[in-house]
């Protein structure tokens, strides 16, 4: 995966500073299904599609 590509996820701290909620929210809530994080490469680390949480943010 490539630097533009990258571009297009959002980490949790990042997501947590943009909706300005705790990170333990967003847990529960990619639990839940109301906001889901994707697995990426190997180490299957967590990221947000920054297209959902647009979305996410449009329905508020």
């Amino acid at each position: 995966m490539d630097s533009s590509e990258l571009s297009e996820y959002l980490t949790l701290r990042q997501v947590s500073e943009l909706l300005k909620i705790p990170p333990n929210i967003l847990r529960n809530w990619d639990k839940s299904g109301t906001l889901k994080t994707i697995r990426i490469g190997e180490k299957k680390i967590q990221r947000y599609k920054k297209e959902d949480v647009i979305k996410f943010l449009e329905q508020q």
